[in-house]
């Protein structure tokens, strides 16, 4: 089966990672095919990107299975719609655009509407969770057998020895207000009495939120305790996970959470929000935005050994059940065969 893709500029960039970048990589690998990167500033493209993605979408075949990640097609319905008529199109949603933290309201209404009239145009609809899925059909309205679910796939690695002890604190995320980190700074600043070190691994691109963390940091007494490293891929990261006592991902938001089943595997314990279908039963799911319920799980880590033994137990049983990437193909697979009708 002969299976078009097309990816956002940038996916191949292993120097600025993303979760959603990491699985386009890995499926299209899986697929054994090719990929068509469009340039520009998605999910607002200007003229000349969205001249590229009409032109590359009319340069397909009549009847061609057409997978595109949402980044680039949600955002523009005048583009898609067209040529849904046409091509047997698949929408791969890693996060609903209206999602993304700092948004204004009429921004977020624009896009949702947007995507909205994608999703509803095209052919299928792939999401990354369970959770992801039926949001998606109950947020827009689309019929359920027309929506999928791709979990991403986890790759095996080492168990993490840790340092020893239980201070060493690892967040690996975009440093954006989506994922979190001034609210973790907020809830360690709590607990300025325990020894802790948090080292925030991601890229650093939203200028402000790095700004706000840095400055909470400094506020509380804490600068020496909380690095910014920046992106970490390969070997590096391998060594920030091989060297954490505790995973912490105080996401507002997320589809899946494909850093939490990284930790995971490396059977590292976990406290997170907003990931219930990456983390199942291998942590503890806290609720989304709430400094105080983190700052109390984070004390009763620090603090108490039987609460320490239960979450590494808990990531461990979790290791040995994590979704593989090769499965994660295969349903991909089952999805795009099922356009040719």
């Amino acid at each position: 089966m002969t299976v078009h893709v097309v990816l956002p500029g940038g996916v191949d960039d292993l120097a600025d990672p993303s979760g959603g970048n990491v699985y386009d990589r890995r499926v299209r690998s899986g697929l054994g095919v090719g990929a068509v990167t469009v340039g520009g500033s998605w999910p607002h493209p200007g003229a000349s990107a969205r001249a590229e993605l009409a032109g590359v979408l009319a340069g397909f075949p009549d009847g061609a299975v057409v997978l595109l990640d949402g980044l680039v097609a949600c955002g523009v319905p005048e583009i898609i719609g067209p040529e849904a008529h046409r091509l047997r199109l698949a929408v791969l949603v890693h996060l609903p655009l209206a999602d993304e933290t700092g948004l204004d309201p009429a921004e977020a209404a624009g896009l949702d509407a947007a995507e909205r009239a994608v999703l509803r145009a095209v052919s299928a609809v792939v999401a990354t969770s369970p959770r992801a899925a039926r949001r998606l059909v109950e947020h827009h309205g689309l019929a359920p057998e027309r929506v999928h679910t791709v979990m991403p796939g986890t790759d095996p690695a080492p168990l993490a020895p840790g340092s020893g002890g239980s201070g060493r604190l690892l967040c690996v995320a975009s440093v954006t207000p989506r994922k979190g980190q001034d609210l973790l700074v907020e809830a360690l600043a709590a607990l300025a009495d325990l020894p802790w070190t948090l080292d925030c691994v991601g890229p650093l691109r939203h200028a402000g939120h790095v700004a706000r963390v840095r400055d909470l940091a400094e506020r509380h007494g804490l600068a020496d305790r909380v690095r910014l490293t920046g992106p970490l891929t390969g070997e590096p990261l391998d060594r920030a996970y091989a060297a954490a006592d505790l995973f912490v991902l105080p996401s507002l938001a997320e589809t899946y959470g494909m850093v939490v089943t990284e930790a995971l595997a490396r059977g590292l314990p976990v406290l997170a929000s907003a990931v219930p279908d990456a983390l199942g039963d291998g942590g503890q799911l806290l609720p989304p935005g709430d400094v105080e319920a983190l700052a109390t799980a984070l004390r009763r880590w620090l603090t108490d050994e039987d609460a320490r033994r239960e979450l590494r137990e808990s990531a461990r049983r979790r290791r040995g059940g994590l979704p593989t990437w090769a499965a994660s193909v295969r349903d991909l697979e089952r999805v795009l065969a099922s356009l040719r009708g």
